[in-house]
This record gives C-alpha cells, structure tokens and sequence, in this order.
C-alpha cells in the first residue's frame, strides 16, 4: 500500500533521485526540451513547474506593494533558493531574465508531455518534456555561439603577420 507517499521513487535512492531530478530540470532548462521515460518525465515536470513559478516572483509585477527594502530580500532570497536547488550561474541567470519573463502572462502549465513510442528494448513508455513557449534550436544555438564569443578572450593578430612576413622575405 502507498498510503500518504507523495514522492514517486522512481527505484532508487533518495539521493539519486533528487540528483537525476535536478540534471534533467537543468537540461530542460538549458536545451528547452528532453526526451526520457514518461515516469520520470512527470516528476521533472513538477519540480520544473515549481522552479519557473519561484523564479516568476521575482518580476516587478509581482513585488510592487513591497517598500524597496522588502523588494531587495525577496529578490536575493529567490536567486539564493534558485542557485541552491538547481546548482548552476548560467540556469539561474536565463531562468531569471529569460525564461520569467516568457512566462510572465502565464499562471501556470509552463511544460507539456509529447508521448513516443516505447522504447523496444524494454517496452518503456517514452515522451518528450518541453516548455511551451520554447525557443527553436538554431536560436539557442545562436544564443550560445553569441555567448562564448563574448567571453573568449581576443587574439592578437601581430604574430600571424609576422610568419607571413618571414614566408614571403624567404
């Protein structure tokens, strides 16, 4: 009997399981969209519904009858809630500026379930957990070229003219 048991387990242990969940919100949160089993994709989905509501507290629609003071501890007390369930900068930065502000207008329903076919190894019923308003893949891909040019240190192109140079007097 599972009398008062909310927590699927999932078989495994608690620790694994708060693990595996926290990796497969943070891809889901990164990538916009993960494929597993459909078990394990209902718990994510939850967890993940949970996440995006937190870190919708922290829009300005939200904190408007709070005096300023107020305002600057729920905010940091957010970000501080959000860092230390998901573990990840980069997460939290694109779940507060990005994605919050995505689903300002929604009140809740921010992921969807899309079933596959079972997987025939073991005929595990399988889906893919995406957020609704979801980017495209080249524009996440873009997203993520702009960012890693931004903080790759520039070259110095002195060096290279200098070898043509010595290439050429030869």
């Amino acid at each position: 009997m599972n009398k008062r048991n909310k927590v699927k387990q999932l078989n495994r242990s608690a620790d694994h399981r708060k693990a595996m969940i926290q990796n497969m919100v943070i891809s889901l949160l990164r990538h916009e969209r993960i494929e597993s089993s459909v078990a394990k994709l209902k718990v994510a989905r939850s967890y993940a519904e949970r996440i995006i509501t937190r870190a919708k507290r922290n829009l300005d629609a939200n904190l408007a009858n709070l005096d300023e003071q107020k305002k600057k501890e729920t905010i940091l007390h957010n970000t501080r809630y959000l860092y230390s369930h998901l573990g990840d900068q980069e997460i939290v930065t694109k779940l507060l500026t990005d994605l919050s502000s995505r689903f300002a207008e929604r009140v809740g329903g921010y992921t969807r379930i899309i079933r596959l076919v079972n997987r025939p190894s073991d005929n595990t019923a399988m889906g893919i957990l995406e957020l609704v308003d979801r980017k495209t893949q080249d524009e996440l891909k873009a997203e993520s070229k702009s960012k890693r040019e931004a903080s790759k240190p520039k070259k110095e192109e002195k060096p290279k003219k200098a070898k043509k140079e010595k290439a050429a007097a030869k």
